[in-house]
């Protein structure tokens, strides 16, 4: 591990203004919420300089650089330059937005260009693939391979993001890229271990005579962000409770939303909203003996959340757009052999992977009702053949296979050096 100091202004121009104003919402598809303005391409180019020189110093000859995220877009044709020795992946772990959407960017031919001296790139599912070959084909003149069907573990049609095939490889100027689409996975034996040992088995007693106290628990967890869907969740809660009310007093929605880092207004804002819409419900429907809102901005403790995970009888996964979301995997994960169930938006990418999972459109509110009734009315027998396909998937598609799948493309002869 080498550390790279930056100065604080750097720190805060480069991730909380270009990254998190400018790139974050246009790689998430919300543009309206783009904001070029304050951006400071120049910091940014300057910060991805200091890590492709790094990488540079540490790198033996001929070795292999796996660099990571968008923050770091600039990274590879940074190294390409200065070492032309080396092979060169980046994995992307944001969704890759529709052509149309990442021209939004001002600096979107320099980022591709940049991504184009990778020897592979990286993608949690075909659809974000295919997104990069659109948009560099749009953009660059560059030659695209025949496409191919989608491995069988991706969902080829039916939901927002399937894609039947993709494009394998790019060619541009005399280097041909490869396209590796791979998601993200968990350690499911380390969340099963975990879910068997006494630390974590005293949590979940925890948490069944406290919180559940003999009721359905429906768990949310994310960050503060206006991508995540947590305002949309609290809405269709809501409605669920002034449809059912033979539902008070007999379901709870505990709801781990992280807050975002302090300075970020955007983050702010979203925060003082979840917190209104949640003190509105409690406010609307609690009883003395019963709140159905139990709301945190607090970190959990992995431990923690994995008891929550294994008393869940329902986890609810809203996302506006989400790259992946490993909160899906580690909640069927914990679930290996029981029931329960998982309501996921079409919107992440998990979705094309997690194939019992109750999908649901977030951007609707008929669908977000229909897929929570689902979810509550659904038989034990159905809960048990939909999680044990789900956990199939997340054992196959661990943590390792995605390292080993995205590794393999660029064929290392030498350990990886990690950016």
């Amino acid at each position: 591990m080498r550390r790279i100091p930056l100065q604080k202004e750097q720190i805060g121009s480069f991730y909380h203004v270009t990254s998190k104003e400018a790139i974050w919402p246009v790689l998430h598809s919300f543009p309206s919420f783009f904001a070029v303005n304050n951006a400071d391409w120049a910091t940014f180019q300057v910060v991805n300089k200091r890590f492709a020189e790094a990488a540079c110093d540490e790198a033996f000859p001929g070795a292999s650089i796996w660099i990571h995220d968008y923050n770091l877009w600039l990274v590879p044709g940074m190294i390409r330059a200065l070492r032309p020795d080396v092979k060169i992946s980046l994995f992307h772990h944001t969704p890759f937005p529709s052509s149309d959407v990442f021209s939004i960017l001002p600096w979107r031919e320099e980022i591709l260009e940049s991504l184009l001296c990778c020897d592979a790139v990286g993608f949690h599912t075909p659809r974000y693939a295919e997104n990069f070959a659109r948009a560099a084909s749009n953009l660059l003149a560059v030659e695209k391979g025949p496409k191919v069907p989608v491995a069988p573990h991706f969902l080829p049609c039916g939901s927002a993001l399937a894609q039947p095939d993709a494009t394998p490889w790019l060619e541009f100027r005399g280097r041909r890229v490869k396209l590796i689409s791979t998601p993200v996975g968990t350690t499911p034996e380390r969340i099963q271990e975990l879910s068997s040992s006494p630390n974590v088995q005293r949590l979940i007693e925890q948490i069944e005579s406290g919180t559940k106290q003999g009721r359905r628990l429906i768990l949310s967890a994310s960050r503060v962000d206006y991508t995540k869907g947590n305002h949309e969740l609290l809405l269709a809660f809501e409605r669920l409770l002034e449809r059912r009310r033979d539902l008070h007093g007999e379901v709870v929605l505990a709801l781990a939303c992280v807050a975002a880092n302090s300075g970020m207004k955007v983050y702010e804002d979203t925060q003082r909203s979840i917190e209104e819409v949640v003190g509105r419900i409690n406010g609307r429907f609690s009883r003395i003996d019963w709140v159905p809102i139990r709301l945190t901005t607090q970190r959990i403790p992995y431990e923690e959340m994995v008891a929550w995970f294994a008393a869940a009888d329902v986890c609810w996964i809203t996302p506006l757009r989400d790259g992946l979301n490993l909160v899906a995997k580690e909640y069927a994960a914990a679930r290996k052999g029981k029931g329960g169930t998982l309501v996921l938006s079409e919107f992440t990418g998990a979705s094309v992977v997690m194939k019992g999972a109750v999908l649901t459109n977030t951007y609707s509110h008929r669908r977000m009702d229909e897929a929570i009734e689902t979810a509550l009315a659904m038989p034990q027998a159905q809960q048990l053949d939909r999680m044990a396909s789900m956990v199939r998937a997340v054992e196959t598609l661990s943590v390792d296979f995605w390292a080993e799948e995205q590794l393999q493309a660029i064929q290392p002869d030498h350990p990886i050096l990690c950016c």
